[in-house]
């Protein structure tokens, strides 16, 4: 709802104003009717003349009627009252929300999407477009080398991307680490490209798994190719990141056995660039140092991550104890409700 208002107000940019003026006027005659013209401006504080005019458009939409002791609504205006209400609660209530979640995780910024992408594949994709709108509300005009990681949440917010962000703004997309045992449309390399290619920017690959032993990749660090990732990769002033379940995370890596056994017994609880940690955000095992490290974070000026579900809940909140203060968040109801539950409103 209160995004629907935002998309209205681009196009009525008083339309706000206007809402919440006429609901004061409602909500008052609601109360005190009836109740003469200048009652109502002490009451509101709107001048008698501002009152007339609104006053005479509430008449007209047949909300309101005279008489000599006052106004009073039509049973047409407490149907619209009531309904008006309901909106402006629900608006609200999500800022208070969002409010709380960021003061919760100790966060600069937090967005909270309607529903759980638990549920539906539907949220998900929301999820993606509204990560999208934060980006662009984010970050100011110039030239980002904007690091990407991977996975379904990252390739939600690509498919949402348009030329559109490009104004004023030129964009170079790097992986922020190598690829996983994934679907290849979700590995940070291809995520990277469909940005790039969504927003008429540039890219640059990193193909190394995350997987591989530190001799191996002491290997490849001299590569010319790599090097010059690796590179682009340090200049990086944006990030967009997902925060992982620590035991999803441990499937799509495929791990063995054995080191599942650990990390459950260490008691991990989520996982971001390679690194698992508990519920406090005491990493408890990371994997290799190739690609951007969780330390990385804070040096970037705008970062921001994108996870949602209440399966992620504990994971968000796990992070939150590591994350910079300048994180901004992009969620949903069920993460949010999860990590703020018992939480007065």
């Amino acid at each position: 709802m209160k995004d629907a208002i935002s998309v209205l107000q681009k196009v009525i940019p008083d339309l706000l104003s206007h809402l919440t003026h006429r609901y004061r006027i409602l909500e008052v005659i609601n109360l005190q009717s009836p109740i003469g013209r200048r009652a109502l401006s002490e009451i509101t504080s709107i001048s008698e003349r501002s009152l007339r005019t609104e006053t005479d458009y509430l008449k007209n939409q047949g909300l309101l009627f005279s008489t000599k002791a006052g106004m009073s609504l039509t049973l047409k205006g407490k149907k619209v009252f009531h309904e008006l209400e309901g909106i402006l609660d629900r608006m609200l209530t999500m800022d208070r929300k969002e409010e709380a979640l960021a003061k919760k995780l100790n966060l600069q910024f937090c967005r909270i999407v309607p529903g759980d992408t638990d549920d539906s594949k539907e949220i998900l994709d929301i999820l993606g477009e509204h990560a999208v709108e934060v980006f662009d509300e984010l970050l100011p005009e110039g030239a980002f080398v904007v690091a990407v990681a991977g996975g379904s949440t990252m390739l939600a917010m690509a498919q949402h991307m348009t030329t559109e962000l490009s104004e004023q703004r030129h964009f170079t997309f790097v992986p922020a680490r190598g690829g996983l045992g994934d679907l290849m449309a979700i590995q940070a390399n291809s995520v990277s490209d469909s940005m790039a290619q969504a927003t008429g920017g540039s890219n640059t690959a990193l193909f190394v798994p995350d997987d591989l032993s530190e001799e191996a990749l002491n290997l490849l660090k001299n590569e010319p190719s790599i090097l010059q990732t690796m590179n682009l990769m340090k200049q990086a002033n944006c990030l967009l990141y997902s925060i992982g379940s620590a035991k999803v995370m441990m499937e799509r890596r495929k791990m063995p056995a054995e080191l599942k056994a650990i990390l459950v017994e260490k008691q991990a609880v989520g996982e971001a660039f390679g690194c698992y940690f508990d519920d406090k955000g005491r990493i408890v095992h990371r994997l290799s140092r190739f690609g951007l490290q969780i330390e990385d974070v804070a040096a970037i000026p705008y970062a921001i991550a994108i996870a949602g579900g209440s399966s992620k809940a504990n994971a968000i909140q796990a992070y939150s104890h590591i994350a910079p203060e300048h994180t901004w968040l992009v969620t949903d109801e069920g993460a949010a409700n999860s990590i703020l539950k018992g939480i007065t409103l």
